[in-house]
This record gives structure tokens, sequence and C-alpha cells, in this order.
């Protein structure tokens, strides 16, 4: 099979990398890639990387060594705070297409697909507003491109609204439901007042949940809670949580499309944006 890869110069395979395949958020994109993939007859090789940047760079040459005819790296952690850290997926790109779900890199032969996520937060946070919610706590996961995306469209909703943005209201968090629910406790016990909690990933809006049974909080009366990603657990919660859909599935068959493209010595654009949608369930009192 190897060598006959060799003499038509493809292995029709696709190496496929993602930090943590215990991430529904990230199982689920993998799920959606390889059924993709497949259904134009590729296989695929996963490499669950871990966040450090040395077994990125080592995975990545893995991945490389078996001769694969693309890369696809989910979620926006891959690309670095640091330019320098980037300059090893520009030279893989250099030998076969570089894809990028929910990350945002620049570079020839580089192509990227990511959500809307700002506009997202922005719409959810401005909901918010119209609908009495002055203090509203926003927790957040990463500073990698998908958080910094999430983290401005908080910020800019406020601005519009001629409300304060407040760093004490502005909280990073482990992904964690009980480190979510310790951190809210912890932030009303020091004294803040808030009347909306806004994440960017559901595990932290089922912390919030938690929190507000647990201290007699009555949702959505007293607080409202939005979600990130429509995750299976935004249905398994009481009441049950709102949350932005931002469209893995969507995003992950435009990634195999665009690769598709790039085969085929089609003109694909290098970055399609997807738009989220937010999906009201029972944290959320909109009229």
């Amino acid at each position: 099979m190897f060598a006959r890869g060799l003499g038509l110069n493809t292995m029709k395979t696709i190496g496929i990398m993602c930090p943590d395949s215990s991430d529904p958020y990230m199982a689920n994109a993998v799920y959606y890639l390889e059924q993709g993939l497949r259904s134009h007859g590729y296989d695929s090789i996963l490499c669950c990387t871990g966040y450090s940047l040395e077994n990125k760079k080592k995975s990545l040459s893995l991945l490389l060594s078996k001769r694969v005819d693309a890369l696809i790296l989910v979620g926006s952690k891959f690309v670095e705070l640091k330019a320098k850290d980037n300059e090893y997926l520009k030279t893989a790109a250099g030998e076969v297409p570089l894809m990028l779900v929910n990350g945002c890199l620049k570079g020839k032969n580089i192509y990227c697909t990511v959500c809307d996520d700002r506009s997202a937060i922005h719409l959810a946070v401005k909901r918010l507003i119209a609908d009495g919610r002055k203090d509203i706590l926003y927790l957040h996961t990463s500073d990698a491109y998908s958080g910094a995306s999430k983290l401005k469209g908080y910020k800019d909703a406020l601005t519009a609204a001629g409300l304060p943005v407040r760093d004490g209201y502005i909280r990073q968090c482990p992904k964690d439901i009980s480190a979510a629910r310790e951190l809210i406790s912890h932030l009303r016990d020091e004294g803040l007042s808030f009347d909306a909690v806004v994440v960017s990933d559901d595990e932290l809006a089922v912390g919030a949940v938690k929190y507000a049974h647990a201290a007699g909080i009555s949702i959505p009366d007293e607080l409202s809670v939005i979600g990130y990603n429509n995750s299976l657990l935004s249905r398994c919660t009481d009441p049950e949580l709102s949350s932005i859909d931002n469209k893995v599935e969507a995003m992950c068959t435009t990634t195999v499309n665009t690769l598709m493209g790039v085969f085929n010595g089609i003109n694909v654009p290098a970055k399609t944006i997807i738009a989220a949608d937010l999906i009201l369930r029972e944290t959320t009192n909109f009229i």
C-alpha cells in the first residue's frame, strides 16, 4: 500500500491533530472530519498532541513522516501567540496543505475555517443587556484565537451599550465544572454583584448553574446563563442551557470540501467564516 502510494504520489491519507480527544467539542470535530474524508476516499491518522509546543511539533513531524497528503489541525490552540512559534506550521505548509479548524494563521498553502465567535458573543451580551442585565460576568478558558475573538465580542457589546468594561467581571477559569462553580462562588463572597453569566464553553456554564442551585438563586429570574458550543451538556442541566452553537459540523464539512478543492486545483478561499446561532433554552427569558 505504501509502495503504491509512492507510485501514485498520494497515500490517500490525511493527518489530523487535536490537543485533547477527550474534549467533547474536539471529539465531535474529529468525528465529522473522519466521516467527511472517508466520503471522499481518504483515510486519516489522528495524533492527540496535548498543549505543549514541543509535543505539537513532534506530532506534526510524525505525521509528515507517514507521507500524509495534508494536515488538519483542530482548535485555535495550535496557533501560538509568538509568531516565531508558528514557523514550524508554515514550514509544514511548504510540503502539504495545512488546514485549521477554528484557528487562524496566514501563510501560503494554509487554509482556515473559523466560527464568527466575536459576533456570537456580541449578540448574546446584547440580548442580555436588552433584557435588563447590566452586571454580566464573563468566564473564559483561553487567550488563543477563538478565545480572544469571544472576549472582544463581550467587550464590544458592553461598549456599544454605553456600559463600562470592568476587569473584575472578566475572569479566566480552567475548563472544569467544579472550578467554574467555585470561582463564581468566590467572586460572590468577595462582594461582586452580577445578574448574568456568559462563558466561552458549556462546562463553565454548567458550573454557573450548579452555583446558582447551591446559593438558592433562581434561574433565569435572578441570574441568566449563556453557554458556548451547544454541546450535550447544554441539555443535561436543569434548567437546560441557552448556548451558542458554533457549528462544528459545518466547520468540519467546509474544511474537508476546501481541502478537496485544493487537491483538484480549484481556487479556494484562504479563510472561510461560519456564522453561529444562539440557541435559547431555559437559562434565559428573552421575550
